[in-house]
């Protein structure tokens, strides 16, 4: 017989359902297992109308066995779904070991970490699925909006020769002969792909920074939904991320309202147009409202800064004309200030970006002035000799975009498999 998922099986009809051993109900006389699959929950009935060896062999079920069950779908308005099984047979795939590491059940919580040790598991919660529904949705309504704009998706290297911005958050890694690294960041090669006949081009996709941060938005390897684009300045790339993150939010309303609810997210579309702070507003509005410590000119935005902006401003906004010196060499920049950009939410900052050089002579005197070897940078400079457009563009953090969207508290919740100063396996 063909499979049936649990939250298609209709009263009338015979069924196949396989899954997990959510719960067994021994009431006395009468007993329920409730069998999971990936589309929910289904009741099967063990009474005196069932054969007693299948009763037994149903009681005896242990949480998290892989089961089949096939038998007549009947209806119950008592059970969960409004209808139930009677079944006719009863197989045990797989048994589950007895004392679990965690209950999926979510009757008795779990803490994080315990959690990730055991993501497998942690994922049959469908509050936790649900999350990964989810991202799932966001990495394809990006996608789409993506292709409406006319930007084609690329896969650049991970494994690279030089660092992207310099500095020392890098993860060595041994490449036969030679030293490499793990890239900090596509830029270079989507600013290649710009000056190629593409144009138009995004990526989402893995980055890693040795940094050692170990805070409830710092991961080590993160996703990055990166943009470039030839032919556009700074005010219409930041419309552009404007318009993908609206999409994303649009998408998980339209389609996600069964998960938003498993999570107890009553999700709202950011209203457009975000509201816009250069620098020089932003630490002003920052230090009015009281912070700690004082910002001056030239000092990045605090923690404490982006909470104090964010109470006030309420909304995602973006903060613009950055000073010169606190931007890497591939920004365009003018005497005190850069055209560069960040993105943020109420609670943390999302998305860096800006008007990028494309002129190779201040290219390689820009990065001779950060201290670094134009020479190592030969593959990059190359492409802007032979007629490099103006361009711009952006890098989102996915993981948190998904953590401010569905208002969680810590990265690692929207991530597989995270990977920070202290995990490295699962």
């Amino acid at each position: 017989m063909e499979r049936t998922y649990a939250a298609d099986a209709t009263s009338g009809d015979d069924a196949l359902v396989k899954g997990w051993v959510h719960e067994v109900r021994d009431l006395g006389g009468i007993a329920f297992v409730i069998v999971r699959d990936k589309s929910g929950k289904i009741q099967v009935k063990l009474d005196d109308s069932v054969e007693d060896e299948l009763v037994e062999r149903g009681t005896e079920l242990g949480r998290e066995s892989v089961v089949a069950v096939e038998g007549s779908v009947e209806e119950e308005e008592r059970a969960p779904t409004g209808v139930e099984i009677v079944p006719s047979s009863i197989e045990v795939l797989n048994a589950a070991e007895p004392e679990l590491p965690l209950d999926p059940s979510g009757k008795v919580d779990a803490e994080l970490p315990t959690r990730l040790d055991n993501r497998t598991l942690d994922l049959r919660k469908e509050e936790v699925k649900a999350i990964f529904e989810i991202r799932d949705e966001v990495q394809d309504a990006l996608r789409e909006k993506f292709r409406e704009i006319g930007a084609t998706e690329i896969n650049t290297p991970k494994i690279v020769a030089t660092a992207t911005e310099g500095g020392t958050d890098l993860f060595p890694i041994s490449y036969f002969e030679r030293e490499a690294f793990m890239n900090q960041s596509p830029q270079l090669f989507k600013q290649m792909m710009v000056g190629s006949g593409l144009e138009r081009v995004f990526e989402i996709g893995p980055i890693f920074r040795a940094e050692e941060h170990n805070t409830p938005r710092h991961l080590n390897e993160a996703t990055s939904i990166d943009f470039e684009s030839a032919f556009v300045d700074d005010e219409e790339a930041m419309e552009f991320c404007q318009d993908v993150t609206i999409a994303a939010y649009e998408r998980v309303y339209e389609e996600c309202q069964d998960e938003l609810e498993a999570i107890d997210v009553d999700l709202k579309v950011p209203e457009t147009p975000f509201e816009y702070l250069t620098y020089d507003e932003a630490i002003e509005l920052a230090n009015s409202e009281g912070i700690d410590h004082q910002l001056v000119w030239g000092d990045d935005l605090t923690t404490e800064a982006e909470r104090a902006i964010g109470d006030a401003v309420d909304e995602h906004y973006f903060v613009t004309d950055w000073p010169a010196d606190a931007k890497p060499f591939y920004i365009m920049k003018g005497e005190e200030t850069a055209r560069a950009y960040d993105m943020m939410h109420p609670r943390m900052e999302l998305m860096s970006g800006g008007q990028r050089e494309h002129r190779v002579d201040r290219l390689r005197d820009e990065i001779a002035a950060q201290g670094l070897e134009p020479e190592e940078f030969e593959y990059y400079l190359r492409a802007f000799r032979y007629g490099m457009p103006p361009h711009a563009g952006w890098g989102l953090g996915l993981e948190r975009l998904l953590v401010t969207m569905l208002e969680l508290e810590n990265v690692r919740e929207v991530v597989l498999f995270p990977r920070d100063r202290q995990r490295l396996a699962p």
